[in-house]
């Protein structure tokens, strides 16, 4: 080759590599133009694979280095989700599988022809990625435009949800999908990303719960600080958790990272219920008793589902909760009862006995805790340890609850558990001194023996809080004596 021609070649090869690195990062797009994207130079092409209805899905698409900062979209979930995050051009063009396909040698293909349909393919690709290099710069995935216009606007995902959809019939989908873990990753976000927040209703150590719309519908936004990412991470993780959904567990929406150029708010979506917590309900209402066994049978209800492992290859792990209290749970419009708040949730995988415990720094409520948990004499190593814990602060929850049940004129102020006992805002020492060295615990009043059901409810209470954890009730069995007690009021009436 001349001089001047090899001058021209390195040119060629210079100009090449520059416009690569200004060209960005390309990758492949199932929802673009082209079915190609382009995101910026330090972001990632995101490939994934789902199951929907027992399918496996695919998804390929691009990731802002925005999105990349909570690594919510790189992370796998086990035979629910595989997720991956590279970084140079198309790297995404391949399929993943959840589960491992037949060895390539069990096929039936020799080595030649397996080198043909791997080789020749590649070699291909590459060269059609040489010559399109400078077509390519002439076009956009329709999310890089929309994403540099409006961070806010929602995602290009018309093929994952049609526009008539409405809460009812999303949760439904969740529920009988093939994980029963909620939502595709796409829809997710493009259902946050079109939420109009209207009004504070509470706040909290992690942030703030906005109420918000969606489509017209009311939904909760639970707002983390970006310091406490973990704790975010870690409730979304929790919450699709595979045939987690139950009607006494808060739905599930979405979870989102929205940047907006100054700090990075991150989003839990869930059902909104306007009554609020059973801890707002009581201070405004009292309750009848039926309308006390409904909330007790709910809460019970709920935290046996999640105490519960489903055993099989779509199971569910044990999972316990750690902070039951009466602001965790929440009063639904039919007068039953939701738990929520699983930012502090473990999880139990009875195969290998590994107990998933989160590493974020938060604790339980002093208030609620048990004996073992104040004394630190609980077995950490144990998972049952947890599930009795979550057994102790049931029993003060009905307690709180059975207070403000109205029967014949007669009911109580709501109090908090141990109100008499220690200051608004207990210390560890505090709780510590009445409830392990004084062994102390709420008053049951006397005028509950006149009503069965009142004095029953008593009875269980006590059987929740025993010092010995051993001797506490299961859930199971706390759920099946609530729901006796709806019996014994047919017969008294």
């Amino acid at each position: 080759m001349t001089c001047p021609g090899k001058r021209r070649l390195q040119a060629a090869l210079v100009f090449l590599s520059v416009a690569q690195l200004t060209a960005g990062l390309r990758c492949v797009c199932q929802l673009c133009i082209n079915h190609t994207c382009e995101t910026a130079a330090d972001g990632a092409c995101w490939n994934s694979v789902m199951l929907i209805n027992g399918k496996e899905k695919a998804v390929k698409s691009c990731l802002s280095p925005s999105d990349l900062k909570g690594q919510v979209f790189c992370a796998s979930s086990r035979n629910v989700s595989k997720r991956n995050c590279c970084f140079t051009d198309f790297c995404n063009n391949e399929t993943l599988h959840l589960y491992p396909e037949r060895p390539l040698e069990e096929s039936g293909w020799s080595r030649l022809e397996l080198s043909a349909v791997i080789l020749v393919p590649s070699c291909l690709l590459c060269v059609g990625i040489l010559l399109g290099v400078f077509a390519a710069l002439g076009h956009r995935c329709a999310y890089s435009r929309t994403h540099k216009q409006d961070l806010e606007e929602p995602l290009d995902d018309q093929l994952l949800m049609s526009p008539g959809k409405c809460l009812k019939d999303l949760i439904y989908d969740m529920s009988t999908s093939g994980s029963g873990s909620g939502l595709p990753l796409l829809v997710q976000r493009t259902i946050a990303r079109s939420i109009v927040l209207q009004e504070t209703i509470g706040k909290g150590r992690f942030g703030e719960v906005w109420r918000g719309k969606w489509r017209g519908e009311d939904v909760a936004v639970k707002i983390f600080s970006s310091r406490d990412e973990r704790s975010w991470f870690r409730e979304a993780e929790i919450y699709q958790t595979i045939m987690l959904r139950h009607e006494n567990i808060l739905g599930f929406i979405a979870a989102d990272n929205k940047d907006n150029g100054s700090w990075t708010q991150l989003w839990l979506v869930s059902e909104y219920h306007e009554h609020g917590s059973l801890f707002d309900y009581l201070n405004r209402y009292t309750v009848s008793v039926e309308g006390m066994i409904v909330l007790a049978l709910s809460v019970a209800s709920g935290l046996a589902h999640l105490h519960m492992e489903i055993i099989g290859t779509q199971g569910k792990p044990a999972i316990a909760h750690r902070d039951i209290k009466s602001k965790n749970v929440l009063v639904k419009k039919n007068g039953m009862a939701v738990i929520a708040d699983l930012g502090l949730a473990v999880k139990h995988d009875s195969s290998t006995n590994f107990i998933d415990i989160p590493s974020n720094h938060r604790v339980g409520t002093k208030r609620y805790m048990a004996p073992e948990i104040l004394d630190e004499t609980i077995n950490m190593n144990n998972f049952e340890s947890f599930k009795r814990a979550d057994i102790y602060s049931l029993g003060l929850v009905f307690w709180e609850l059975a207070r403000r049940c109205s029967f014949r004129g007669f009911h109580e102020d709501f109090q908090l558990p141990f109100y008499d006992l220690v200051p608004s805002d207990p210390s560890i020492e505090d709780m510590r001194k009445v409830v392990c060295e004084q062994k102390l615990r709420p008053n049951i009043p006397n005028q509950w023996q006149s009503c069965e059901v009142l004095r029953v409810m008593g009875k269980l209470m006590r059987e929740c809080w025993y010092a010995n954890a051993p001797a506490r009730l299961t859930a199971l069995r706390v759920k099946k004596t609530v729901s006796q007690l709806s019996v014994i009021k047919d017969v008294k009436d």
